[in-house]
């Protein structure tokens, strides 16, 4: 062959789905073939979804998934395409990350993953075992090496092992989550290969939320000039096909498309709400209710919900208590109307009356407080809950990183629901989004086109309104400095020396340490959120609860 045509599958599996995820690449190989395509490639485990973390230690699992990659190459005795397909399979020496190809009725080659990642969001030496140094895979003539998604990045040589062996081109199936500038980082590593290989290389990258993780898509192809070949786009289910020739320099991939690419808070936007609506679907939820206090956190949610669901599925509830101001209850509203959903008030006045009558006796001689506050909260939480209960709506959360950080949340109260898509943004991160979101509204979204936050909220200070006359920087550093020290301590992982000497206070930085420390038991029963950042808290970053250490 001097010409071959591979489709790349850029698909929105679901973990555990393994009939709809069959089905998904069926009708993307349908689609192949009427462009002539004379293969397609999927993404790593796409058969199973990914991660599928523990559910590979299940054998019943681990056989439908075979199963269907077996009925998915009987397909392929219809003459049209072959497929790559990732699936978990069960080895002689253990359980694998591997790739069928199939080709004429048969599954024609099987290749395992070799260097398995363990750092950050992956586990998979916990789950899998090493496959061997592998070869390419002769189809229809043509020698393709298949590295899985970290054989490409790790340093094991899985690539060179490969072009030394024969292989012409390199297409390789990944799984690699979002955070901002990934598709930089993705891009160098690609390179990297290029260069020590000599070989074109296609880095097809899965799409869809998973739990806190999102896969953006974004897969490309380098040439091994060194060129850009093509550029499919982000957050968007998409099937490319590629056109290669073969020439006296080997294959090189012809007329791709390059796509434009979200950057910065475009890019952070689509993420928290591709995240958030896969999370609220693929669990069946029709519909979320929220907290809507007339706040940045709670309006850029209910934002989010609105273009990740539509208006009709989001319900907003305003709890107002005695501390809750005209301004609150005027921009809540507001909101509600830019976004065109449900908004209902329920007062909190008697509930917490309530509980405060019930423990009069036992808080006498007392002064109010924390407990007090938190109360109003736990209230909310309480209120929220029932109505998640009697209608079926997801309660979303809408506290952000800076204050699961540092413990401004009150467990069983705000920290209540079933999914947080700003659990990753710091609060300054919060207002860029808001900001953006208000001049912009990127395809397929469900909202306003522009304004859907009243800028109100985004300008007047933050309040959590739980006393009279109460700001946020009473008890915290502005949040500027909030947010440095943190992403300094929890992204960087830097000493405290080090903090204070780019200008901080030596006591705040100490003090927002120690509140970091004790609030790692709230963490760790707060509910999932996007990963946004390159260090979130719960799969990338794993302190103990019980910790004396502090940096001094």
């Amino acid at each position: 062959m001097d010409s071959i045509k591979i489709a790349l599958a850029q698909l929105n599996p679901t973990v555990g789905d393994i009939a709809g995820n069959l089905e998904k690449l069926r009708t993307a190989r349908k689609k192949a073939a009427q462009a002539g395509a004379d293969l397609v490639l999927s993404t790593e485990l796409f058969i199973s979804g990914y991660q599928p973390e523990d559910l590979v230690m299940k054998p019943a699992f681990l056989v439908a998934c075979l199963k269907a990659v077996e009925a998915l190459a009987a397909d392929t005795a219809d003459g049209g395409p072959g497929v790559i397909v990732g699936f978990p399979r069960q080895g002689e020496a253990g359980r694998h990350n591997s790739v069928a190809v199939l080709d004429g009725g048969e599954i024609i080659a099987i290749r395992d993953k070799v260097d398995l990642p363990n750092y950050g969001e992956f586990d998979e030496k916990r789950v899998f075992v090493p496959g061997e140094m592998p070869g390419p895979v002769s189809f229809r003539g043509v020698r393709i090496g298949i590295p899985i998604c970290e054989d490409i990045w790790g340093d094991l040589g899985v690539c060179e092992t490969l072009a030394e062996s024969g292989a012409e081109l390199l297409l390789s199936p990944n799984g690699s989550p979002y955070y901002r500038g990934k598709v930089d980082v993705r891009h160098q590593v690609v390179l990297k290969q290029v260069i020590e290989t000599g070989l074109p290389l296609v880095y097809l990258n899965t799409l869809g939320g998973q739990d806190e993780l999102v896969f953006d898509g974004g897969s490309f192809g380098f040439n091994a000039d060194k060129t850009l070949a093509f550029q499919m786009p982000q957050f968007a289910e998409d099937i490319a096909i590629s056109e290669w020739e073969r020439g006296d320099d080997g294959w090189r991939i012809v007329g791709g498309k390059v796509a434009a690419l979200p950057l910065g808070e475009a890019s952070d936007y689509r993420a928290c709400v591709l995240g958030f609506a896969d999370y609220v679907n693929k669990n069946g939820f029709k519909s979320v209710v929220l907290g809507l206090s007339g706040g940045i956190d709670s309006a850029i949610c209910a934002a989010i919900a609105v273009d990740a669901l539509g208006a009709e599925r989001v319900h907003c509830v305003m709890l107002p208590y005695r501390y809750t101001s005209e301004e609150s209850l005027s921009d809540a509203a507001a909101c509600a109307k830019a976004l065109g959903c449900r908004y209902d008030i329920v007062a909190i006045e008697e509930p917490v009356s309530g509980f405060q009558a019930a423990l009069e006796s036992l808080f006498e001689g007392t002064e109010e407080g924390i407990t007090e506050e938190n109360l109003q909260s736990r209230t909310r939480g309480t209120i929220l809950m029932a109505i998640s209960n009697k209608f079926g709506a997801m309660v979303v959360t809408t506290g952000n990183k800076s204050e699961m950080s540092v413990g401004y949340a009150t467990l069983y109260g705000d920290m209540n629901g079933g999914f947080n898509p700003i659990k990753d943004l710091y609060k300054m991160q919060v207002y860029a989004v808001a900001a953006w979101r208000n001049t912009e509204r990127p395809e397929g979204m469900h909202g306003p086109e522009k304004n859907a936050i009243p800028q109100n909220i985004i300008d007047k200070t933050p309040s959590a309104e739980l006393r009279p006359d109460q700001t946020d920087q009473d008890s915290l550093p502005p949040y500027p400095v909030l947010d440095d020290i943190l992403e300094c301590l929890v992204e960087r992982e830097m000493s405290v020396e080090a903090i204070v000497a780019r200008g901080h206070d030596a006591e705040t930085v100490h003090r927002i340490e120690h509140l970091l420390y004790i609030a790692e038991y709230k963490r760790r029963q707060s509910a999932p959120g996007v990963k946004i950042t390159r260090k979130n808290f719960g799969r990338d970053r794993r302190y103990p609860i019980t910790n004396r250490f502090r940096d001094r």
